[in-house]
């Protein structure tokens, strides 16, 4: 028998899963900071700092105690958190390496395949160079072999050493030691990763890595479809996902969705589901500044059909194409994202400068969300590092129905 959703209690419900309904005050342990990441599954990285990087404005919306050196300490000395990749580049609990060693080999031929048709050959003719020259020298980042290519007039220039860094690290014989200018740093695997997380008998098997993605996806999303749970982490087919959801019996329930715009959606849940739904909490009110690149937002049709919210992200649309802007934030207000804002962090300036803010249609607005709105944009200002924000004329816009 199939349980119904309202979308209210969806919403509420995929806040909770994503950390969006826990209280953001507080100071923030690393053991913490490591358990909010492992709760999310992955925080995912990105290079553009209009205001501060993903990976720090995603744990920051969480828990305002957020500092970015906590991250890097996680990552870099107690090596607790590692770089690799999902749907893209992310930072993962170290102790899911071995899901990624399966990874790693189930994809080595495609993987391969790929490389040698978009790369060329030359790259991976190269590796067991840059391997030695790793393993001689230490830690190098792409630049260094194109610097050590213009001293030597030797092989090493930029396409083929960088994309030979690059098949290793998707391969797993190299790993992110650091980020240096946000360029990756690389090192032998076995230097970054701990010998306790390379253990070969503890890879999953085919079967197990199904059943690993499967299990973490539907339990950090709280409620998915086939397609969504193989999205998740990105390591495995819908229908292996199909599958496997019918291969769980009465351990899972179907659900039906309802939309933000009434429509009704089949998925699939925990079976326990139900008794657990009477004690979701209740969503912080403050107004807060999201990520275009959070994990609520990462499966955007999943965001629309939940929350009635269209995002795109148009870094890569020309600038006369776009609707909103080059990197416009998304806002949560309780369980309801109420708007977007297009900001920049101008260090020279010290200033965040704010250049539109578009209300959702059918929004109140209201004096008590105007100040929820500028404290928010204090905290982000101060976690950027600049003292104040300025606003743009003409600045505060309505989307247009």
């Amino acid at each position: 028998m199939s349980r119904h959703l309202d979308n209210r209690t969806a919403r509420r419900l995929f806040l909770a899963r994503h950390g969006l309904a826990a209280p953001l005050g507080g100071r923030l342990t690393g053991q913490e900071l490591l358990d909010l990441v492992a709760a999310l599954g992955f925080v995912q990285v990105d290079s553009i700092r209009t205001v501060e990087r993903a990976h720090h404005a995603i744990l920051f919306s969480r828990r305002s105690g957020y500092r970015q050196r906590q991250l890097t300490r996680l990552v870099e000395r107690d090596r607790s958190l590692f770089e690799g990749w999902t749907h893209d580049a992310a930072l993962i609990p170290t102790a899911f390496y071995p899901v990624w060693m399966a990874r790693f080999r189930r994809r080595a031929e495609a993987l391969r395949a790929r490389f040698l048709r978009y790369r060329g050959s030359d790259a991976l003719d190269k590796t067991d160079e840059v391997l030695d020259r790793i393993a001689r020298h230490g830690p190098v980042r792409a630049g260094h072999l194109r610097e050590a290519d213009h001293e030597s007039g030797g092989w090493w220039n930029w396409a083929p050493s960088k994309s030979a860094l690059e098949y290793l690290w998707h391969t797993g014989r190299l790993a992110v030691t650091r980020r240096e200018g946000f360029q990756k740093v690389y090192d032998l695997t076995e230097n970054v990763i701990p010998a306790e997380h390379r253990d070969p008998d503890k890879v999953p098997d085919h079967a197990g890595l199904v059943d690993w993605s499967c299990r973490g996806a539907l339990d950090r999303l709280g409620f998915a479809t086939p397609g969504e749970l193989a999205r998740f982490w990105d390591g495995i087919s819908p229908e292996e996902a199909a599958a496997w959801c019918k291969a769980q019996g009465a351990r899972l329930c179907p659900v039906t969705l309802e939309g933000a715009d009434g429509c009704g959606r089949h998925a699939f849940a925990w079976s326990d589901l139900p008794a657990s739904l009477d004690e979701l909490p209740e969503p912080p009110a403050r107004l807060r500044v999201l990520s275009p690149f959070d994990p609520l937002l990462r499966d955007r049709q999943r965001t629309e059909r939940l929350f009635g919210f269209s995002y795109r992200i148009e870094v890569f649309v020309p600038a006369e194409r776009r609707r909103y802007g080059y990197y416009v934030f998304p806002l949560l207000e309780g369980d309801r994202l109420v708007g977007r804002v297009d900001m920049q962090a101008d260090r020279s300036a010290d200033a965040l400068k704010v250049t539109a803010l578009w209300w959702q249609r059918g929004l109140r607005r209201s004096k008590a969300r105007q100040r929820r709105l500028e404290a928010e944009l204090d905290r982000v200002a101060r976690f950027a590092g600049v003292p104040r924000v300025a606003f743009a004329d003409g600045w505060e816009r309505w989307d247009q129905p």
